[in-house]
Formats: structure tokens, C-alpha cells, sequence
């Protein structure tokens, strides 16, 4: 926690160090020259360095919390045998234990029928090989992924069956003043509906028996951890920039996505003026829980960018779990919003409670023994059905480049 605090006021330093380097270096037009420029994007690059390290610090404190619970409930008195009794549990479904005893047993057994895995080999060093000697540090390094920021905006419902029919009022009725005795003018509210189905996503990953038995490592974690990266990349990359076609439909869509809010005056590049525009031409019950989206590289032009008070508009968090923030809302960067390029959705700002994402069942898992078994492999197949879209267009505005 220590280390967390300390990089996080290492981060706002290096920030502020930032932002007087670049007042103190701004030529009469306004600009840095071209060192100058350098010798910023360079801070700039460290304070982005120090803010990946931060969420990795994040997720190893929650990882630790997580590790250090009881394993266990401690014995309060002696233990009576009941062997034809069973033992209740809280849990149900696929929350009980013997439930999750049996998948991973499945998962490792070929003897069981139904079980799930890239080619991943013992004879080839860098397909595997490199997990399973007796002597060998028990820790998988791994590279860092980019956050998956989605499903933690978007209202996720789960469906059963069928398409699901979802009605929106699509506009109100109003009131109108009228002289004594004259007749109340009639104005209904219209309605429309929202349909929203399911598409399949899929993966699959081989593994070795050998590697399967022998690793020194948690491969069943491993195993679901990589599925849930894959399939986890995809769907929100389709959340993003989905045709609907086969998969869902994005909310950067130019039918059934977000509304355009402004229209920037330069092909790569954005001014504070625009942004303001952009923050108001969403509707005020709107803001109220609207965030800002945006590729990492229109972050750092954004942070070159001044209020009337010539204070910087970006403003970087200072406590753990809070994201950093533009005009006192929230700001998330996911690499699957456009940089700033000729006719791209750059900003995106708004409720994304409004974009609906719907499961159908869970993720599901299958072990497949025999179709492998003659190069001594076992396969792994995991699968999700799922659908998206943006249920009120006007809830969401971007800011599309010239």
C-alpha cells in the first residue's frame, strides 16, 4: 500500500513537472520547438509508464488480499462423522466446491469423457517446454495486457433463450396551455423496441499431456486466464466497432451508434473549445454519469490543452481506484478507440449505462481427448454467447476529426 501511495505522488510530480516544462518553454506562437517538443513527449512517456506501473501495482495489492484469505474455516469443536448425511453449502450451481473440484479434475484427466486446450508443447522450448523442469522458478511472467474497461460501463443483462425485446420510449408527449372550457389537446408518447440476440465467440488451445501433468505451474489458471483474455479482447473490440454483422453492433457504429456532438475543425488535432462543445452537446441528466473514451495517444494532446483559467484540463488521480479526469468527469483509454486521424470518432463521451450488453448462459468449456490424441495433445475449447448495442442513441456523443 506503501509503494502504491509513493507511486501515485511520484506520478503527480513528474506530471506537474510536466506542465511547467511546457509553460516555461512555449515559443511567442504558442509552440515548442522541435527539442522541445521531444523532451516533452519524453515526460509525458514517463508519467504514462508510471501509470500502467500503478494499475499493475493495483492489481497484485487486490491479487494479495485475495491470496491471503483462509484457504480453510478453522475446526470450533469436535468433528462428528455423519457419512450418509450430506453437507450443506451457501453456494449453488457453479459456485460449489464440488463443482469447481470436478471441472479442474476434467480438465486435467483424459480418463473423464467430456473435457478442454495452443499448441502448447513439452518438445518445443517456446511452445511450452520452458514450464515444466523440476528446477524452476513456480512464477509465470507474463506480459501486461491493456484493461479491458467495457463491461464495467455498460449495463450487462443475461438472457435464456430468444432474442430479447427491449422498449424505449422514442418521444414524450407535451403540455400546452389552453383558454377555459377549451378542449385538452391530445399528445401520446411514441414507443419503439430494441432487439437484442446472441452471437457465438470462440477459441481453442492445445496442450501437451506432458505439459498438462508435469508443470510446475497452476495451468488450469493459467488456462482460464488466457481464455478470459482472449475472448474478453474480442468482445470489446466488437463493443467498439461491431457492424452488427456476426457479431454485435459497436457504439462507435454509423447506424445505431453514438450521436455526432462536434466535428473538429483539424484532421489531428483537438482544441479545449471542442471538447467544451463536445461535453455540452451531451444533455445535462446525461452528465451526470457520462464518462470520456479515447485512444492513449489523443490523451497526450489533451493534456497540452488549457482552460480559460489556464489551468490544464486533464487532471491526473491521486487516489487508488479513481480514474483520472476531464472537466471533473471520468476519463478511461481503451485501444480500441481511433487516434487522431482524418474522419475518426476520437472522443467519445457519455452514459454507457445506456449501451446494453447481453449474455446468453456463460462461458462455456470442453476438453476434447481423442481428436489430438495421435500427436499426444489434448484440446481445450471455451465459447460465449453474447450481444451489444446502444439502446439510446442520444445518451453517447463523439467527436469525429475533419
Amino acid at each position: 500500500m506503501k509503494e502504491l501511495m509513493e507511486m501515485r505522488e511520484k506520478r503527480l510530480n513528474a506530471w506537474n513537472a510536466a506542465k511547467a516544462f511546457l509553460d516555461s518553454h512555449r515559443g511567442t506562437d504558442g509552440l515548442l520547438s522541435a527539442e522541445d517538443d521531444s523532451i516533452y513527449n519524453k515526460m509525458i512517456d514517463d508519467v504514462d509508464k508510471l501509470g500502467k506501473e500503478i494499475v499493475r501495482l493495483e492489481k497484485l495489492e487486490a491479487l494479495d488480499v485475495e491470496m491471503s484469505r483462509a484457504t480453510s474455516r478453522p475446526l470450533v469443536s469436535t468433528p462428528i462423522m455423519h457419512p450418509k448425511e450430506e453437507v450443506a453449502e451457501s453456494k449453488t450451481g457453479r459456485g460449489t466446491r464440488d463443482y469447481t473440484t470436478n471441472f479442474w479434475r476434467t480438465m486435467r484427466s483424459k480418463s473423464v469423457p467430456h473435457e478442454v486446450m495452443n499448441a502448447l508443447e513439452v518438445g518445443t522450448d517456446s511452445e511450452g517446454g520452458y514450464l515444466v523442469p523440476d528446477e524452476y522458478e513456480h512464477t509465470l511472467i507474463e506480459a501486461l495486457e491493456e484493461q479491458n474497461i467495457f463491461r464495467q460501463l455498460a449495463h450487462v443483462i443475461h438472457t435464456s433463450s430468444g432474442d430479447r425485446k427491449i422498449p424505449v420510449v422514442a418521444s414524450k408527449g407535451t403540455a400546452q396551455w389552453i383558454d377555459e372550457e377549451a378542449q385538452y389537446p391530445e399528445s401520446d408518447d411514441a414507443f419503439g423496441q430494441v432487439s437484442i440476440g446472441a452471437y457465438k465467440l470462440a477459441t481453442m488451445i492445445k496442450i501437451s499431456e506432458e505439459l498438462l501433468n508435469d508443470s510446475v505451474f497452476d495451468m488450469p489458471s493459467y488456462i482460464a486466464k488466457e481464455f478470459a483474455r482472449r475472448i474478453g479482447a474480442a468482445e470489446e473490440e466488437a463493443f467498439f466497432t461491431g457492424n452488427g454483422t456476426g457479431k454485435p453492433l459497436g457504439i462507435l457504429a454509423a447506424t445505431g451508434g453514438a450521436q455526432t456532438g462536434v466535428t473538429a475543425a483539424k484532421t489531428d488535432a483537438v482544441t479545449f473549445d471542442e471538447v467544451m462543445d463536445l461535453f455540452y452537446s451531451l444533455r445535462s441528466p446525461y452528465r451526470r454519469n457520462a464518462v470520456f473514451i479515447m485512444n492513449d495517444s489523443t490523451v497526450k494532446a489533451l493534456r497540452k490543452l488549457k482552460n480559460g483559467a489556464g489551468d490544464y484540463i486533464w487532471q491526473p488521480s491521486v487516489t487508488a481506484g479513481t480514474p483520472d479526469t476531464i472537466l471533473n468527469r471520468p476519463v478511461y483509454t481503451s485501444g480500441f478507440m481511433p487516434a487522431l486521424t482524418t474522419g475518426s470518432k476520437t472522443i467519445l463521451f457519455g452514459d454507457l449505462g445506456y449501451y446494453w450488453v447481453a449474455d446468453r448462459e456463460g462461458r462455456s468449456f470442453k476438453r476434447l481427448n481423442e481428436l489430438y490424441a495421435p500427436t499426444g495433445q489434448v484440446g481445450f475449447l471455451a465459447s460465449q454467447r453474447v450481444d451489444g448495442k446502444l439502446i439510446l442513441p442520444e445518451a453517447v456523443k463523439v467527436l469525429v476529426q475533419a
